[in-house]
């Protein structure tokens, strides 16, 4: 049970696996416990574990937290989609043309070293300060990296499938349809899954001017009104929403892409 524990790139078993999760899990909720139960740190900066789960307790059952839960789902989807529409069908052309990725990636690569926040600004004078400004933040911040990821995994097909379609006479766009797009899915899809959780970090930046509803607006209120505890609240429910969207990704890949694992788990 315990040979391969660190052997690299051995399998370990699935009770292995989740222990080793769920012991860390626990080492993090021990010492939340105490630095907090302990006195060690100020409860205005680090609330102790029960009155989180009390705060969130409140929230759920007065019904306030489902509205800010949906109009942020919403903005992060459909400004990864946006992200996605876009980029998955570039990068692939960029990863596939020369002419493509010459015209695209050094502007692409420069973008994508300038931080989404410093932007709000001109997309607040661009756009206003609807809903579509808060979706071209989370665009803004997933869109390039996307895009070159999914350049690179399609670059990472093998010449030796092209040059044998090639050789059996496919077209160039039987190539694209038949060899490339097949041979890079697995690891789009498995780029759209990352990507989409840095869509969710951007969330709250997005919400940070001009919104009056969602957990980053309602962090932000928390913040102004010393209610650590709220704060901590909204922040967990973007690590599972992430987490959630995650993992829905990773069954799409393995079910669709199983033979992409040497188990097929």
């Amino acid at each position: 049970m315990w040979k391969n524990i660190f052997t690299p790139k051995k399998d370990i078993s699935k009770t292995l696996y989740w222990g080793a999760g769920f012991t860390t899990f626990l080492i993090f909720l021990g010492t939340w416990c105490l630095l907090s139960y302990g006195g060690f740190v100020n409860p205005l900066f680090l609330p102790t574990p029960d009155k989180v789960v009390v705060t969130a307790i409140e929230l759920f059952k007065s019904g306030e937290i489902f509205g800010d839960i949906g109009i942020s789902f919403s903005r992060v989807f459909f400004g990864f989609m946006l992200a996605a529409i876009i980029g998955v069908p570039l990068g692939i052309l960029m990863g596939t043309l020369r002419f493509m990725e010459g015209a695209f990636e050094p502007i692409i690569g420069f973008i994508r070293y300038m931080p989404a926040s410093a932007f709000i600004p001109l997309f607040i004078l661009w756009i206003g300060l609807g809903e579509t400004e808060k979706m071209a933040v989370i665009f803004f911040g997933t869109f390039f990296q996307l895009t070159l990821m999914v350049m690179d995994v399609t670059k990472n097909v093998q010449n030796e499938l092209i040059e044998i379609s090639y050789t059996l006479g496919a077209k160039k766009f039987q190539l694209f349809k038949s060899v490339i797009l097949p041979a890079s899915l697995p690891g789009i899809v498995d780029t759209l899954r990352i990507t989409f959780g840095w869509a969710w970090t951007y969330l709250v930046v997005a919400e940070l001017v001009g919104a009056s509803s969602g957990l980053g607006f309602m962090i932000m209120q928390a913040s102004r009104f010393l209610q650590p505890e709220k704060i901590i609240v909204g922040i967990m429910i973007i690590g599972i929403l992430g987490l959630i969207t995650d993992l829905i990704f990773k069954v799409i890949y393995r079910k669709s892409f199983g033979w992409m694992r040497k188990d097929g788990v």
